[in-house]
C-alpha cells in the first residue's frame, strides 16, 4: 500500500509542472465566446449526477446491511 503511494505521489509530482506550462489560448477564446460557462454546467451537471448515484448506492447498501443483521 505504501509502496503504492509513493509511486503514485511521484507521478503526480512529474506531472503537476506539465499541467502549468500549457498555453491558455483556447481557455482565453472560450471565456471571450461565454462558450466556458457551457463546459462548466455540463461538468457540474456529471458530477452532481455521480454524487447523487453515490449517495443513492451508500442507502441501499446500508439498507442492505441492516436486513443482514
Amino acid at each position: 500500500m505504501k509502496k503504492t503511494a509513493k509511486i503514485l505521489l511521484s507521478l503526480l509530482l512529474l506531472v503537476n509542472p506539465m499541467l502549468f506550462a500549457q498555453d491558455a489560448k483556447m481557455a482565453d477564446t472560450m471565456r471571450a465566446e461565454g462558450k466556458i460557462y457551457v463546459v462548466v454546467a455540463v461538468i457540474l451537471v456529471i458530477f452532481i449526477g455521480l454524487i447523487a448515484f453515490l449517495v443513492s448506492t451508500d442507502r441501499k447498501v446500508s439498507n442492505l446491511e441492516k436486513r443482514l443483521k
